[in-house]
């Protein structure tokens, strides 16, 4: 049984949001999603937005009344309210505003009034390309992109709250996730959706610059198990975390992957120029997790990848239609 038995998602409509939310009903807790509908989907809240103990609130953390009305009476707040990377680049002010202000003016909200722990959901954006790997919690900070400036600025704001305030919060820093609800489609669109909608509809992967970059991908149940282990750890107040595989895997690795589940291995992945603020490596050091709240990912990669094409067939997926939702470049 969960230790919080009312609780407020921001960011609950979104991919690992709603995902979080979705556990959440399961077990019977109060939740109040809290979204502002701009990237996350009403959609994927469907399958408990009819349940008694499930609220919706449509919102903007940027306002303080929204923060304010999201955290009444709520003993915990999971912040995963975010506009993603590619959207920093031809967005970068109002990104930040989300990304920074609104974890401000969340955490203003979550102190006056009476929350009893504050969660906030990073990004391993922060850290930048890897100077040293694996990357531990003490590895520099160096963002590539602004979204990562701001993250690390809600980072630094939610730290400053338990600094100052004495205001219980703990950092998660999730490396790449991927599963039910992840985004194909516009600036928010993610490697592994979107190589299999291509996949899907005989097209090959596009790999942008150097396929040997590589990310550290973790399946959405272990990151959602990972969040709430996290929030219920005394010992983590006041501390960061990262939750991930711990292991890295090469675009071009993941696109075999992708074909091979798909059942198009007679396709080649192509090249395409390197997008803008793209990292080389993530590669996470679990140490921390593992130590404190026994951290062991449990879905491999490829794995993980079925699961996401079984799901995507289950549901009646249009991939003809989620592939003209997509934008090559779509960061321009």
């Amino acid at each position: 049984m969960m230790r919080w038995q009312s609780m407020c998602v921001v960011g609950g409509a979104g991919f690992i949001g709603s995902n979080l939310c979705l556990a959440l009903a399961e077990q019977g807790v109060r939740v109040r999603v809290v979204d502002d509908f701009s990237t996350g989907k009403r959609a994927n809240l469907a399958p408990i937005a009819e349940r008694p103990h499930v609220e919706i609130l449509e919102g903007d953390i940027t306002k303080p009344a929204v923060c304010e009305a999201a955290v009444r009476d709520m003993q915990l707040v999971l912040d995963l309210a975010c506009l993603g990377v590619r959207h920093s680049i031809r967005h970068p002010v109002r990104n930040f505003e989300v990304n920074g202000d609104g974890t401000l003016a969340l955490l203003l909200a979550a102190r006056d009034g009476g929350v009893e722990r504050f969660l906030y959901v990073s990004s391993s954006e922060v850290y930048g390309t890897a100077l040293r790997t694996p990357m531990d919690e003490d590895h520099p900070t160096y963002p590539m992109t602004v979204y990562g400036a701001g993250k690390l600025a809600g980072e630094a704001t939610t730290r400053a709250f338990h600094r100052t305030y004495g205001f219980p919060t703990v950092i998660v820093r999730p490396f790449n996730t991927y599963g039910p609800n992840s985004h194909h489609e516009g600036d928010s669109g993610e490697v592994i959706p979107r190589f299999i909608v291509r996949a899907m509809n005989g097209m090959p992967p596009i790999i942008f610059g150097d396929p040997t970059n590589a990310r550290d991908f973790t399946y959405v149940a272990d990151i959602v198990r990972g969040i709430l282990d996290c929030a219920e750890c005394d010992a983590l107040v006041g501390d960061t975390v990262n939750i991930a595989f711990g292991r890295p895997c090469t675009v071009a690795e993941v696109a075999a992957a992708v074909l091979k589940a798909a059942g198009r291995t007679d396709l080649e992945p192509v090249q395409e120029r390197p997008r803008p603020g793209d990292v080389h490596l993530h590669y996470a050091d679990t140490t921390k997790a593992q130590k404190m709240i026994g951290w062991r990912p449990v879905i491999t990669l490829e794995e993980g990848i079925a699961r996401l094409l079984e799901h995507l067939k289950r549901i009646g997926a249009d991939f003809r239609k989620m592939l003209s939702e997509q934008s090559t470049f779509n960061w321009e």
